[in-house]
């Protein structure tokens, strides 16, 4: 079921309760009255035919019957009046075929009541005792213009509802169509634009703001999925460009190799060089492995606890060992109260990898071959600084650094491929962190890592 066949017919159906829930209040209100209204008439003429029997004393007289007729003829529902003795004795009834009698438990209850109503089949009663003159009457009749009137109105009522009905389902559908006309134009526009066409943008209505919020949104995400694809295809471009420039490179130095007749020495260099070229792109196709990896990794939160300081120990030890040269002094802004201050959830070969990067990236970049780590402790997080001495990254530098494949210009005359920072970043992302560059005075640069800390509830015992 379509969005305007379903809007249509909700309206059709709420309207369809309002107007059944009207008319059958108004039937049963009316009923009510005209029920209510026929029982007071009929006890008016019994307690006028009871005054006109108690007034005349002679019954057989000739008035009597000629008010009996006049008060007969007044009415036009069926009427039955009956008066009765204090014995259950009958005194006068009209017509003379009035056949109603009363038995002893009726009397007692009419006596006690003073007024009795009955109904059965839509004949009404109504039994009255008079004190004054210990008479019981009968009044009784069916209200047949009332009824015929009331059967005209449920004839009326459902017509209306019907008809209104009708109304409301054709209106209802021009209505929504009118509505959902927007929507369509936008699905229209929608359906327009393809993985070819990524820079076209659905335009804005400015009658419905709803409908302009879903554009602008739409268009916001087209521009998010532009910029995905054009860092898509300029990360392809780049990998593609970084894979052949050492198979091109190996290429040549065998086909150099295959057209002279080199000696003993000059093939071993010839094959040292093709090496180097062969292990520039293992390790070329190991980043690329691993930038791919962690894009799927989530954060688990099974994940040990581990102390942020031992990480980057760890870390620098094995650096030391490639980097006999460097040196690197760690501190702590600012001493911590306690173990846990120090505390991160994390997996501790990936973090590992994390200030592993940042250290040879600092050695790489550095004038003296010096890095100064600063670990900062705060309320919810800890902070790790890594400075070192070098050239300032441009400020259009600093927004590109941690895409894959970049360099800035001060790595022209450093081996690598612009992979690292975008490990270290897709890494932080899994654990919740971040990391962020800043140009500090005396040609400091600061990597600064951002992790959030064990919360406190989760280690008290």
């Amino acid at each position: 079921m379509n969005l305007k066949l379903r809007f249509a017919l909700l309206l059709t159906f709420f309207v369809a309760i309002v107007l059944i829930i009207t008319s059958t209040a108004i039937f049963i209100l009316d009923s009510g009255y005209r029920r209510e209204d026929f029982f007071e008439r009929l006890k008016k003429d019994g307690l006028e035919f009871h005054d006109i029997v108690a007034e005349i004393k002679a019954p057989g007289e000739a008035a009597i019957v000629m008010l009996k007729k006049a008060l007969h003829s007044n009415t036009s529902y069926d009427e039955k009046l009956v008066i009765y003795d204090s014995t259950g004795g009958v005194l006068n009834k009209l017509p003379d075929t009035v056949h109603e009698l009363m038995d002893n438990g009726m009397m007692k209850n009419i006596k006690n009541l003073k007024e009795w109503r009955q109904e059965n089949e839509n004949v009404q009663k109504v039994w009255l005792y008079i004190p004054e003159t210990h008479y019981y009457v009968l009044s009784s009749g069916y209200d047949l213009p009332g009824l015929s009137k009331l059967n005209n109105l449920k004839i009326i009522l459902a017509s209306v509802c019907i008809g209104a009905l009708l109304l409301t389902s054709v209106f209802s559908f021009a209505y929504v169509g009118e509505a959902v006309k927007p929507l369509t134009m936008l699905s229209n526009q929608m359906a327009f634009i393809s993985e070819q066409n990524l820079t076209e943008r659905v335009s804005e209505d400015g009658r419905y703001e709803e409908i302009n919020e879903i554009a602008r949104n739409f268009n916001e995400m087209l521009e998010r999925l532009h910029k995905a694809f054009a860092v898509q295809k300029n990360f392809v471009q780049q990998a593609s460009h970084e894979l052949r420039t050492p198979l091109a490179s190996m290429l040549a130095q065998t086909e150099l190799a295959l057209r002279k007749n080199l000696g003993e020495e000059e093939y071993r260099e010839v094959l040292y060089s093709l090496k180097e070229d062969e292990q520039c792109l293992i390790e070329l196709t190991n980043s690329l492995l691993l930038l791919s990896q962690y894009g799927q990794l989530n954060f688990q939160s099974d994940w040990p606890w581990l102390r942020i300081d031992e990480l980057l120990y760890e870390s620098i030890s094995s650096m030391k060992k490639i980097y006999p040269d460097i040196a690197v002094t760690v501190f702590f802004v600012k001493q911590p109260e306690s173990d846990h201050d120090c505390l991160v959830a994390g997996n501790d070969s990936l973090l590992t990898s994390v200030f592993a990067n940042l250290l040879k990236n600092a050695y790489n970049y550095s004038f003296d071959k010096k890095i100064n780590i600063g670990i900062d402790i705060h309320h919810r997080h800890v902070e790790v600084y890594f400075d070192n001495r070098g050239v300032h990254l441009s400020p259009e530098e600093a927004e590109k650094i941690m895409g894959p494949f970049f360099r800035g210009e001060n790595a022209a005359m450093t081996k690598g491929f612009g992979l690292g920072l975008s490990i270290v970043q897709r890494i932080l992302t899994v654990h919740h962190g971040t990391i962020t560059y800043t140009a500090l005075y005396d040609d400091t640069n600061r990597f600064t890592v951002r992790l959030p800390k064990v919360e406190d509830h989760h280690y008290i015992i």
